[in-house]
């Protein structure tokens, strides 16, 4: 029968590929490996043609590229009227990319499968081990987790990483995996599980890649995290909150009172980053994150949605409108990343039917200043802007005199609003954030002012008592203290 058979060779020992594959492999005519460098392969009757994909991964290729040229070939074989049989370490659906990947594909084009399991790579890496991993054990592909950019698991579960073939890979895969995990991080290099060679190192996350064992039977486990390390585990906690046995304070909270908490935590945020203070910035992000798991825990709650489709949402927003990371298409700059941003946006709302306008999505709750440039972000990217810099100066220069002829408080009131709109604009086009330099320069006034009343109580004197002159000196020692 014409199309694919999937073959598991084992973790290591010939004597542990299971008999259906011994006499599978045994009489079949041709068989191709993703990797000729499996120890059973030599026990194997000499009459089979073995062919490899080694050479895929030889030539300097990417994680992905291998991947997919492997599964592509597979599936191109399996087209053939004789088929193909494919020979993968382990079990062919066991932390193995391209075998599972080759089923999917295979299974939507209506190409007949066989899946001649085998023992997996995890029996003898945990014995390897000793451990009992089974509750939460995470299992990754070596190629597939080199393909990322961070873990695609939580770190607070421990892991189990297949195929760590070569040096290079595991030089990948310890970069993915530094991206979570400390580089100091113990984590044990398993060689050659359940087969004489077997030998477990205990090395350093940051230099998994230095091993002289590495080969094709060479696994990695990650010991997990401390514990609330991951998202998780900081959900369980929140719906552990609003639980019938939680807490009476968080059970009684709702949208509507949240309100409050969530603007406050932005604005904590907001001020860790005006000081440039890491270690608050990080206790600041939490705050606000807890702020949202709440939010999205009430809704759940409510049946309406929860996190993960808080997540789902965002991560296809982004993924869509960027096509130029994601898909085939080609921007240069900024400038053409933002046009094209505010195009696909704008497709979004024709086919939402939506009857806001460009700039119905800027929140009323913004700071005015950060409302106004965002407002002129928008407008920009759809043409209405001045050419160049100068009219946007003339324009200020303009407010200013109107700001100068107003003749009563409702004019001055509306001249002053299009006074500091043209001076958003003006930050706008030399890429200043409006809103943060306003708080950069408050902040400036606090200490210098700060200044005054350090001074003023060191001599023992109210601040109403000094005259402006004196006020204004020491507003200048300030100032120049400041380099």
């Amino acid at each position: 029968m014409p199309g694919i058979i999937l073959v598991g060779l084992g973790p290591g020992a010939p004597d542990q590929i299971t008999r259906e594959a011994w006499k599978l492999l045994s009489t079949a005519s041709e068989v191709w490996l993703r990797t000729r460098h499996h120890p059973a392969i030599a026990d194997l009757p000499p009459s089979v043609v073995f062919r490899s994909f080694d050479e895929l991964c030889e030539n300097g290729g990417t994680p992905e590229t291998f991947s997919a040229g492997v599964v592509q070939r597979v599936l191109e074989l399996g087209r053939r009227a004789e088929g193909v049989t494919y020979a993968v370490a382990g079990h062919p659906l066991v932390a193995e990319a391209t075998g599972a990947e080759v089923l999917r594909r295979a299974t939507a084009e209506g190409l007949p499968v066989r899946v001649v399991g085998g023992l997996s790579f995890l029996e003898p890496a945990l014995s390897a081990l000793g451990l009992d991993l089974a509750p939460r054990i995470t299992l990754c592909d070596a190629l597939s987790l080199a393909g990322t950019h961070v873990p695609p698991y939580p770190p607070d579960a421990p892991a189990l990483v297949s195929q760590l073939h070569s040096r290079p890979l595991a030089a990948k895969v310890g970069a993915v995996l530094c991206a979570i995990y400390p580089r100091e991080h113990e984590v044990h290099l398993i060689h050659a599980a359940g087969t004489p060679r077997q030998l477990v190192e205990r090395v350093a996350l940051s230099e998994i890649d230095h091993s002289e064992h590495m080969g094709a039977l060479t696994c990695l486990y990650v010991p997990p995290l401390e514990q609330g390390t991951s998202l998780e585990a900081l959900q369980e906690v929140v719906a552990h909150l609003r639980a019938p046995e939680g807490c009476p304070w968080d059970r009684a909270q709702t949208h509507e009172s949240l309100r409050r908490h969530l603007l406050e935590e932005t604005y904590e945020v907001l001020a860790a980053m005006d000081i440039d203070a890491a270690d608050a910035v990080r206790e600041e992000l939490g705050d606000l994150l807890l702020q949202i798991l709440l939010n999205s825990q009430i809704s759940a709650e409510h049946g309406q949605f929860t996190l993960n489709d808080v997540s789902q949402g965002i991560h296809n927003k982004i993924v869509r409108r960027h096509p130029h990371v994601f898909g085939d298409l080609r921007l240069e700059g900024v400038e053409s990343v933002l046009a094209n941003w505010e195009r696909l946006k704008e497709g979004e709302r024709h086919n939402k039917q939506s009857s806001g306008g460009l700039l119905e999505g800027v929140p009323l709750a913004l700071p005015a200043l950060s409302q106004a440039q965002e407002y002129q972000d928008r407008a920009a990217r759809v043409g209405f802007d001045w050419p160049e810099v100068q009219g946007v100066l003339d324009k200020v220069e303009e407010e200013i005199r109107e700001v100068r002829a107003a003749v009563n408080r409702q004019e001055l009131t509306a001249e002053l609003g299009d006074l500091l709109f043209a001076i958003v604009n003006f930050s706008r086009w030399k890429d200043i954030d409006a809103e943060s330099s306003l708080r950069t320069a408050n902040q400036r006034f606090k200490r210098r002012f700060g200044f005054i009343e350090q001074d003023a109580r060191r001599r023992a004197r109210r601040l109403s008592e000094l005259t402006l002159e004196e006020m204004e000196a020491l507003w200048q020692q300030a100032k120049a203290s400041e380099g």
